[in-house]
């Protein structure tokens, strides 16, 4: 059930647009924690998926104006660090979670251990004596190590899959081990240049503690997320639909209202009940894997219904912004409320948006907020690790031609 206004509906007296500014609340994108550190906000507001783009950057900076400086120091001093996390995706995490990360991806190395054996005749204990060979080599080197020198450290104890590994994405038997030994702890990846908007790395040894049950991962997650429903949860952490109603149990979740199928922390009723929709727009430039989406997936959650109207810029003929799982461009958002495109042109150096509202000089003053920072610190914003500024170039000029458009005839709708 939807109501008028888009989205789910939490129950009677409660609307889209105060569940939406309640979600940006807590996830801190309504500039009230200005002095946080990046494991603050990630232990408050979620863990950052990353995908070798520039999303953890855009989401620390809205959320607590935090530079790139900033960030790589902690990333350096192991203060956050990018973890093999729930499903196995990769995400940065605050070292108050890193056990459970950790605990939350352990299945998906076991299971694609078992389904190289079941497909390319690898064997559990082949798998652990090259564990073992990679842990000697770390120990004897001087610093990280890349998959190519770890390749050479450990000789014949990695072997070649051939034609039906590469089939499968699975060349040789090393990434088998190096995806176990980060999700028991006994090694971490150090990104290259220590940045986190790339995918090149090196792997040093660790000695990271493993644990955690579901209840604490619900906990985390309905902190982060809710009000949430099971089918949100499920899509974060990869459990099936016993699981995932067991951990919601344990973790105490109650609904947000009577019969609602969006379920909160008991601690958070009160404090949502007395919420209420800030009167004035507060925008923040965000790339479209931000945890405000990510975690729930579901955008049509945050999208007006004129909006997912919208054709994607430079999409195939007959898509819409409503049509699409992910947003395919980095978002502009008004208290939880998804009010805008945008991407970077790194020739001119530049944000091209296309706002859904009329330009103010709030939405004005965020646009230049963000620019600067992409252009002094970051260089660019890519959405994940294969975008580039020429696969970006029909988008932005979508952005750019619509932007036109929309100067010549304004969007006389409101921002709530």
């Amino acid at each position: 059930m939807a109501r008028a206004n888009g989205g789910p509906a939490a129950g009677p007296g409660i609307d889209t647009a105060k569940l939406r500014a309640w979600w940006s609340h807590r996830q801190w994108l309504d500039g009230t924690h200005p002095e946080a550190s990046a494991a603050e906000v990630l232990a408050a507001t979620g863990w950052a998926r990353s995908v070798g783009g520039a999303a953890p950057y855009l989401g620390l900076f809205a959320r607590a104006g935090l530079g790139r400086a900033a960030v790589d120091a902690a990333v350096a001093r192991l203060e956050v660090h990018e973890l093999p996390a729930a499903r196995g995706c990769t995400y940065i995490v605050p070292a108050e979670d890193f056990a459970l990360a950790l605990a939350a991806g352990a299945a998906v190395p076991e299971g694609e251990v078992a389904a190289a054996a079941k497909h390319l005749g690898v064997t559990a204990g082949e798998v652990e004596r090259l564990c073992l060979a990679v842990d000697r080599a770390l120990a004897e080197a001087p610093g990280p190590l890349d998959p190519a020198a770890i390749r050479v450290a450990v000789g014949e104890a990695v072997r070649s899959l051939g034609e039906p590994g590469r089939k499968r994405g699975l060349s040789t038997t090393l990434p088998l081990a190096l995806g176990l030994m980060q999700s028991r702890g006994q090694l971490r990846r150090v990104p290259a240049n220590g940045r986190l908007d790339q995918q090149r790395y090196g792997y040093a040894r660790w000695d990271q503690p493993v644990g955690g049950g579901t209840a604490d991962l619900a906990r985390r997650y309905l902190s982060w997320a809710g009000p949430a429903s099971l089918k949100h949860f499920r899509w974060f952490s990869g459990f099936g639909a016993a699981t995932a109603r067991q951990a919601f149990a344990e973790a105490g979740a109650v609904p947000v209202a009577p019969g609602a199928e969006l379920l909160m922390l008991p601690e958070l009723v009160d404090a949502f009940a007395a919420f209420t929709v800030p009167a004035e727009p507060h925008y923040t430039l965000l790339a479209g894997i931000d945890g405000i989406h990510l975690l729930h997936r579901e955008l049509a959650r945050l999208v007006d219904p004129v909006d997912a109207a919208r054709p994607l810029p430079a999409g195939r003929a007959g898509r819409s912004f409503g049509t699409e799982a992910d947003p395919q461009t980095h978002i502009v958002l008004d208290r939880g409320r998804i009010v805008g495109f945008w991407e970077y042109d790194t020739e001119r150096a530049e944000i091209v948006h296309l706002s859904f509202v009329p330009s103010n000089a709030e939405l004005r003053s965020a646009v230049a907020r963000t620019e600067e920072f992409v252009r002094a610190e970051l260089g660019d914003a890519r959405g994940f690790s294969l975008d580039s500024p020429r696969s970006r170039v029909p988008k932005i000029e979508a952005l750019r031609a619509s932007s036109g458009e929309q100067a010549s005839r304004p969007d006389r709708r409101g921002s709530a």
